[in-house]
């Protein structure tokens, strides 16, 4: 069950949701979140993406004066979220693009799931679907969380590679790989 306007400050009230800074007016049914000040572009110089290897790529910050980036036609880059998200143990959330970024031809997101437990930015996957570059600015508007509540409490929350990410996190998945190589 998709969590209205009235149950979210509740559960921010109650501590089970935490977002800082909380700088949105709360939806009907979602919290707006925006972007933060990186940008992950994969290297170009690899011929392919190997998934058992730490990705290779630079890592673009925005700063306060050059606050905008331009993400090149059919472009896939990683970004993340200004607001630190906190979840607890009976609380999940899905992230989704804005409808106005998405009209734009920015979709954002593809792995939008937030398990409870989970605390820290969120990475933002970001493909420009577009035949023309596409100005993102820091502190917009990019995203939107929509909660649900559990039907009990889970037996374990999560506690995996991505807790507690500060800034854009690229893929980690090489670490599954570590003992098997």
């Amino acid at each position: 069950m998709i969590l209205s306007d009235v149950a979210i400050k509740s559960l921010i009230n109650e501590g089970q949701i935490k977002i800082y800074p909380l700088t949105e007016e709360i939806g009907c049914a979602s919290i707006d979140l925006h972007l933060g000040k990186e940008i992950f572009i994969y290297s170009t110089e690899v011929d392919y993406i190997d998934i058992t290897k730490k990705p290779k790529g630079e890592t673009v910050s925005i700063e306060p004066f050059n606050d905008s980036f331009l993400i090149p036609p059919y472009k896939f880059v990683l970004a993340h979220t200004e607001e630190i998200v906190s979840l607890g143990p009976r609380v999940a959330a899905m992230v989704t693009g804005v409808s106005s970024v998405g009209r734009l031809g920015l979709f954002v997101e593809n792995a939008g799931f937030i398990d409870p437990g989970f605390s820290g930015q969120i990475t933002l996957e970001l493909y420009n679907a577009q035949d023309k570059p596409i100005r993102v600015k820091k502190g917009m508007r990019i995203c939107q969380l929509v909660f649900f509540k559990l039907t009990g409490t889970p037996s374990k929350v999560y506690a995996g590679k991505y807790v507690g990410q500060i800034g854009v996190t690229p893929s980690r998945m090489h670490e599954e790989f570590k003992d098997k190589n």
